[in-house]
């Protein structure tokens, strides 16, 4: 629809009262002549069914009500769709009209468009919804269809039912977007050595909403082979899918029920204006949003920057060298509609031109429609959005780099180029090799304990605050320790039971201070090995406390004893790692070199340690990374009394070798500057030491803090599922 320069102020304004009239239409649930139980049920309701079954191992009706939630939400989707499309032309004839009429007429017309398009709409979703199906789902729901968490529930259930061919494929399906979850690998890695489950099973069933990343994956592996035509090929069909999951994304923001304002907690939108402003205003950002849903790959935590036009520059060089100059052209043009001014662009743009030579139609293709209505439509967007923003108060986060300066309001622009600034430094810190360490630590300082050596520094570490210290414990002490572990230690300890929380072809067993008090009083080992555990973690943190110089205190978050044992006759062929490449108090996301410090890292946690126990084993070495967690920094071979020190965050990635023979112990320790996150079990030993007439040799005991203390360990899980009332736990590990 061509706007006149002279309606734009009026157009803005009503724009958000045919829009929300719109939404209002839509969101009326509206009857029909279809019978109610062949009409599509509310898919939440389904799912909580199928998870109230679940917990009453009930499998075959949680796997009946589970699959129909997953089905009814697909086929919820499509009808949106179709009828979207079937009500495209509704109010055509009124459409047509708007320009060529004058004053009120003009509004008139447009409002008859909207409300004839919305009752077409209302009767085409009543012939297949239900009244309660055509309502906007909790956003407890939005997440654990996001996350995926009803193929977590399945899994279970098909292995419960003995139907191994599903249970693998809710796995994998589940795993693709969860791929940090340990026992979900453990699981899909049984599933591949059970009898009857083939390499077919493990397909993911959410695949057709992730067409445009096979393809994207598909064509950088044509780039690594140098197979220019077949490159051109799927970056042309990755940009064709993009462009389509956009599309998809746009129309289900604009049929789908919304939330009115005061439903969405805003409590200062009176009237009928202010109201249909924020729906509409909530509506384009919906679409706006759908450039961040549709560039995030599943199981990852960010959006990939400028994910559209980064295609285009990889397909206009791809159809270059594939000797598509006039499609190189067209694309070229494409990509210089998000940049115009691009150095780099222009400069290919003009190498095209002369290869051209003569060739003056090819020299004047012009950019590719698809992309010029993409730009067009996101820009008059856009500008609406920011002039709620300065007008409306309405909060709007523009997903785009490439968004042009003079679409925000004068009165934006200085906020705007700060949040632009803060994108740009953020992708570049990303890309530096130097990793600058902000957690208050200074390597380098004293060592105060006669016998203990420094091996190894941050030089050759190559790193920021990593040290390994020698003689840290007598090979006497070590012995100790170990028979502790054989005693005491028992399977998964800290880790729910598991066998590894890992890895399925290593056992773990831990043993943490407070148990191993609690057996010593019940005379299952000696008290003095489990006062020598407890003073282990006092004695490496006093080392470590001085040596990276910390200016305030220094306390334990968590002391434990782990022992990884191989498990014989099933190393053949083992690509894995004992523990996979993590950092301690963040989520690292190695795609984008991103790690982020929110649950359910373990935030609070500042500088981690391991003192090695034994060294007669065969791998457990532990390697320090590059955020890519791929370029390996540093090596540290485990040998007893060895203890390796560094701090929590993202300049240390870091993992652990397999473990191929024999049985590695250690003792792993964290430390934290917040007093509020001291690791309690070990005051609840001071105290049964204590009730016990018996003392324990401690420097810088703190006085408690009473019930207001946490044991550190549980932090994470409860920051994870605060504010939020969905479905958790009872899963099985198989």
């Amino acid at each position: 629809m061509a706007l006149r320069s002279g309606y734009f102020t009026v157009y803005v304004a009503f724009h958000f009262v045919i829009a929300a009239l719109f939404h209002f239409s839509v969101a009326t649930p509206g009857g029909g002549g279809s019978n109610v139980l062949s009409l599509l049920q509310p898919y939440d309701r389904l799912y909580y069914g199928g998870v109230r079954a679940y917990f009453g191992e009930e499998w075959g009706k949680a796997a009946e009500l589970l699959e129909k939630s997953i089905a009814t939400k697909e086929s919820l989707l499509r009808v949106r769709r179709q009828c979207h499309d079937d009500c495209v032309a509704a109010g055509r004839e009124a459409l047509d009209k708007l320009d060529s009429k004058e004053g009120s007429l003009w509004d008139l017309l447009a409002l008859d468009w909207v409300q004839q398009k919305a009752e077409c709409l209302r009767f085409c979703i009543g012939r297949s919804v239900t009244p309660a199906g055509q309502l906007p789902v909790s956003t407890d729901i939005e997440y654990e269809f996001g996350s995926r968490n009803p193929y977590n529930f399945l899994q279970v259930t098909y292995y419960k039912m003995e139907k191994l061919h599903k249970a693998a494929s809710a796995a994998h399906t589940y795993f693709v977007a969860n791929p940090s979850h340990l026992e979900m690998r453990n699981n899909i890695e049984k599933y591949r050595r059970m009898e009857g489950v083939t390499e077919e099973a493990f397909q993911d069933r959410e695949i057709e909403n992730e067409k445009h990343w096979v393809l994207y994956d598909s064509a950088v592996q044509y780039e690594a082979s140098s197979d220019w035509v077949q490159v051109a090929e799927k970056w042309k069909a990755c940009v064709n899918e993009t462009l389509r999951q956009t599309d998809e994304c746009r129309v289900q923001c604009e049929v789908a029920s919304q939330r009115l304002p005061e439903d969405r907690g805003v409590d200062s939108v009176d009237g009928a204006f202010e109201k249909a402003a924020a729906l509409s205003l909530s509506l384009l950002a919906c679409r706006q949003s759908c450039v961040t849903q549709v560039a995030t790959r599943p199981g990852r935590i960010s959006a990939q920057e400028d994910f559209l036009p980064s295609q285009l520059e990889h397909l206009h060089i791809a159809q270059f060298k594939a000797g598509d100059i006039s499609g190189a052209v067209q694309t070229l043009r494409s990509l210089l509609l998000f940049y115009p001014s691009d150095k780099d662009s222009l400069d290919n743009l003009q190498l095209y031109s002369e290869t051209l030579g003569g060739d003056t139609e090819s020299q004047g293709t012009q950019p590719a429609q698809e992309i010029v209505r993409y730009i067009s439509r996101s820009l008059q967007e856009k500008k609406l959005l920011y002039f709620g923003m300065e007008n409306l108060d309405f909060s709007f986060i523009d997903p785009d780099l490439w968004t042009p300066e003079d679409v925000v309001p004068e009165s934006l622009r200085d906020a705007w180029r700060a949040e632009k600034d803060k994108m740009n430094e953020k992708m570049k810190e990303g890309e530096e090799e130097e990793e600058v360490d902000d957690s208050g630590f200074f390597a380098g300082g004293p060592v105060p304990r006669v016998g203990v050596t420094i091996t190894m520094d941050d030089e050759l570490m190559n790193g920021t605050n990593r040290v390994v210290l020698d003689g840290v414990m007598t090979e006497k002490e070590c012995g100790r320790i170990m028979q502790l572990a054989a005693a005491a230690a028992s399977a998964g300890d800290g880790y729910r039971g598991r066998r590894s929380p890992h890895t399925p072809h290593e056992t773990f067993e831990g043993l943490t201070v407070l148990r191993a008090v609690k057996l010593a009083q019940d005379g299952m080992v000696n008290q003095s090995d489990a006062k020598l555990l407890y003073e282990l973690g006092e004695r490496a943190r006093d080392l470590l406390h001085s040596y990276f110089r910390s200016p305030s205190g220094l306390f334990i978050s968590f002391t434990h004893l782990v022992c990884r044992s191989a498990i014989a006759g099933d190393q053949k062929g083992r690509l894995d790692l004992s523990h996979p490449v993590h950092v301690d108090n963040c989520l690292l996301e190695p795609e984008t070199k991103q790690c982020w410090r929110e649950p359910p890292a373990f935030i609070h946690r500042d500088l981690s340690a391991i003192l090695y126990l034994n060294d007669n084993f065969e791998g457990g070495e532990l390697f320090f990374t590059n955020r890519d967690a791929k370029t390996v920094t540093a090596r540290v071979q485990p040998s007893c009394g060895r203890l390796v020190g560094f701090s929590s965050g993202p300049v240390n990635p870091h993992g652990v070798t397999a473990v191929t023979s024999g049985r590695r112990c250690a003792l792993a320790l964290w430390f934290t500057k917040e007093k509020f996150y001291r690791d309690m079990e070990r005051e609840e030993a001071e105290a049964m030491w204590a009730a016990g007439g018996q003392s324990v040799v401690k420097k810088d005991v703190e006085e408690k803090e009473g019930t207001a203390a946490r044991n550190a360990r549980s932090q994470a899980p409860k920051e994870r599922s605060r504010g939020r009332g969905r479905v958790t736990g009872g899963r099985d590990e198989l």
